[in-house]
């Protein structure tokens, strides 16, 4: 007893980086392990999800509904079916990057989701308001809930893969959702900037103390190729994102470059028709890790 007690000193209460067995380790583990079972939400009773992935970031800006939306379309167009939930609520711009509106309507089953192009399957706030420009301006329990209700109360149909689009950061949305949902695994996306290190850390800390596997990092706006020369230039720095991988223990996906003809087609609500042959192996790596049948 006095061994260990002199171990456990110094703890960080960071199981997730300690070697030692002791009864805290154990004990915290199987807490949290019931208390995700106990809290997540029950799907829809007519459809089924097979793998859900979080698509998340540390902070705003590095186009993370843009991945998202790249990722659910690349895998509809593999044979999978896809399905996007978005749950930034104050700002969800998946609709608009699909390029469909509502409303969405109701049946016995449950609400409906919007289908774009090529059949990705899409549930957004801005796809139950009567006007899709006016602010949601809602405590954060009652977004939470929202978000929930999206997982709930929506016929989802069978889905191999449903995409969770969230807010950057660490708050409300992201804890009901890692808390809530059944993740299967989460995807942090970055860009090439002297905070990525810091930022990537918060997402991949948050997901190991809620018992997340973590897929990867794809890192958005890597570099943009000259029309002329063909040179790669690394518009917002140089990339170190293989070493901040190799920090925290997970792998690179994809590196993303900078397309302006992309931009301009998801300004155009033709997200879907954005051809990324980068993701590819991206694509790969996550069907291997989920192995689905």
């Amino acid at each position: 007893m006095s061994e260990q007690l002199e171990n456990t000193q110094g703890c960080t209460h960071d199981c997730s980086t300690c070697g030692l067995n002791c009864s805290s380790k154990q004990t915290d583990h199987h807490e949290h392990a019931s208390q995700n079972n106990d809290m997540q939400a029950p799907l829809n009773a007519q459809s089924k999800v097979k793998r859900v992935i979080g698509v998340v970031s540390g902070k705003g800006g590095v186009g993370k509904s843009l991945v998202t939306s790249l990722l659910a379309s690349a895998m509809q167009k593999k044979g999978r079916k896809s399905a996007v939930l978005d749950a930034d609520i104050t700002g969800p711009s998946i609709p608009k990057a699909f390029g469909v509106k509502g409303p969405a309507y109701a049946t016995d089953e449950g609400i409906v989701p919007v289908v774009g192009s090529t059949g990705v399957k899409i549930m957004s706030i801005n796809l139950l308001m009567e006007d899709e420009d006016a602010p949601v301006i809602w405590r954060g329990p009652v977004i939470a809930g929202t978000v929930k209700q999206f997982w709930t109360d929506v016929f989802w149909g069978d889905v191999d893969y449903m995409f969770v689009d969230m807010p950057p950061g660490t708050g409300d949305v992201p804890l009901t959702v890692f808390q809530s949902l059944p993740l299967d695994g989460i995807v942090i996306v970055t860009s090439p900037q002297d905070l990525v290190s810091m930022i990537v850390g918060k997402a991949v800390n948050m997901a190991k103390m809620m018992n997340i596997p973590i897929l990867g990092i794809i890192e958005n706006y890597s570099y943009l190729v000259c029309d002329h020369c063909g040179e790669k230039m690394n518009v917002f720095g140089e990339s170190h994102i293989e070493e901040v991988a190799e920090k925290y223990g997970t792998r690179v996906l994809a590196k993303l470059p900078i397309v302006p003809a992309a931009a301009t087609l998801v300004d155009r609500g033709r997200v879907e028709e954005i051809e990324m042959p980068e993701l590819a192996s991206a694509l790969t790596t996550i069907e291997n890790q989920m192995a689905l049948a």
